[in-house]
C-alpha cells in the first residue's frame, strides 16, 4: 500500500521500520519539528525523521495542521503534500499534533492509529506511564480507525499484554512498540475484512501528559504507590527525592515485607544494607536499590554507598506539591 506515516518518537520509529519491512511504500513522513536536546541543547531530529532520511523518504515537519490556526502557511503546505502523495492509508503513531478533519479525509482508506493501551482505558498522551502508575495488571495495543476525537475512534484490532512486576515505562515501551508495529502490519493486510468495533462507553480514563513535578516522591504515600511511581517515571522524568538538600534520582525500588518502627517518620532511613536502603513510607518500607546523584551515573546501592555515608535516622524529604496517595 501507499502509506503516509505520521509519528515522532522511538515508539513510532519501530512501527515505521516494520511497515517498510512488510513491503509497504512510505510516500511521505510527517514528524514534529526539530527540538533542542542534550547538554548542548542543539536542534535534534526526531527518531522518525532520522529513520526517514536514512531511507530516502520525503519528510514534512509542519508546526500545525490547522488551516485556521497559528501557522496556516504550514498547514497549507502540508495539505498540498498529503494530497499529492495519493496515499491509500495514513498510519499515525505518537505524532504529537491533532489531526483536523481534512487530514482524516485525505487517504483513500482513512487514518489508522497505534495506541498503547486497551482502549477506552488510558486515552491520551501517556498511556504507558499511567498504566504502571495505576498498578494495572495488563495493558496492550489498539489499532484504531481515527476520527476527530481524542482516541475515540472504532477499534480494528486489540491485543493485550501483561505488565510484569518489574516493568518500567522503558521496558514496557519496548514491548508495546514491537507489538504495535506487528499489529499495524496485520491490520493493513486485513484492512478490507476487519470489522470496526465501537469503544465501550464505560471504563474511559485519560492518560494526561507527564509533568516533571510529578516525579517528586512523597514519602507520606504508601510504599506500593511510591514504587509504582518509580517504575512509571523510569526513564522519564525519574523519581526524585531530597537528602540534606541534594536531589537524588531513584531508579529502582521494591516494597519490603517489613513494617517501619512506630517512631519512624515518613522518609526516614530505617536500615542501610549492602544492596538496599530501607526507607519508611506511609504503611510499609521502600527498599531503594538504584540511585543517581546530580551529574553522576545510575548506581546500584552497593556502589552508591561507597561514596555516600548514609545512616539510619537520616531523612529523605518529601515534596509538598506531590498529590496524596492513590
Amino acid at each position: 500500500m501507499r502509506v503516509i506515516f505520521a509519528g515522532t518518537p522511538e515508539f513510532a520509529q519501530v512501527a515505521l521500520a516494520q511497515l517498510q519491512a512488510a513491503g509497504h511504500t512510505i510516500v511521505l513522513v510527517l514528524t514534529q519539528p526539530d527540538r533542542p536536546a542534550g547538554r548542548g541543547m542543539k536542534l535534534q531530529a526526531s527518531p522518525v525523521k532520522q529513520h526517514a532520511l536514512t531511507h530516502g523518504i520525503p519528510v514534512a515537519q509542519p508546526r500545525s495542521l490547522r488551516l485556521d490556526g497559528k501557522y496556516p502557511e504550514d498547514a497549507v503546505a502540508a495539505q498540498a503534500l498529503l494530497q499529492a502523495a495519493q496515499a491509500d492509508v495514513m498510519v499515525v503513531v505518537a505524532y504529537g499534533l491533532i489531526l483536523p478533519q481534512w487530514v482524516l479525509d485525505v487517504p483513500r482508506q482513512g487514518c489508522l492509529n497505534i495506541h498503547a493501551s486497551l482502549l477506552p482505558r488510558w486515552r491520551g498522551a501517556a498511556p504507558i506511564h499511567r498504566a504502571i502508575e495505576a498498578g494495572d495488571a495488563e495493558t496492550g495495543v489498539a489499532i484504531m480507525q481515527m476520527d476527530a476525537g481524542l482516541d475515540t475512534g472504532d477499534m480494528l484490532l486489540v491485543e493485550s499484554l501483561p505488565i510484569a512486576p518489574d516493568d518500567t515505562t522503558g521496558s514496557l515501551h519496548d514491548k508495546l512498540a514491537d507489538l504495535g508495529g506487528r499489529m499495524v502490519v496485520q491490520a493493513l493486510a486485513q484492512l478490507d475484512t476487519l470489522v470496526p468495533v465501537h469503544q465501550p462507553a464505560e471504563g474511559i480514563t485519560y492518560a494526561h501528559k507527564i509533568e516533571k513535578r510529578e516525579a517528586a516522591i512523597a514519602w507520606t504515600q504508601s510504599a506500593d504507590t511510591i514504587v509504582r511511581r518509580v517504575r512509571a517515571f523510569n526513564p522519564f522524568p525519574g523519581a526524585a527525592t531530597l537528602l540534606a538538600g541534594e536531589s537524588l534520582k531513584i531508579w529502582a525500588a521494591s516494597v519490603s515485607d517489613a513494617t517501619p518502627p512506630a517512631s519512624a517518620v515518613y522518609g526516614s532511613i530505617v536500615a542501610v544494607a549492602q544492596n538496599y536502603i530501607a526507607v519508611a513510607a506511609m504503611d510499609s518500607i521502600v527498599n531503594i536499590t538504584q540511585v543517581q546523584r546530580p551529574g553522576g551515573k545510575r548506581l546500584a546501592v552497593a556502589d552508591f554507598l561507597r561514596g555516600c555515608d548514609l545512616q539510619p535516622g537520616m531523612v529523605f524529604e518529601s515534596a509538598p506539591d506531590v498529590p496524596a496517595a492513590r
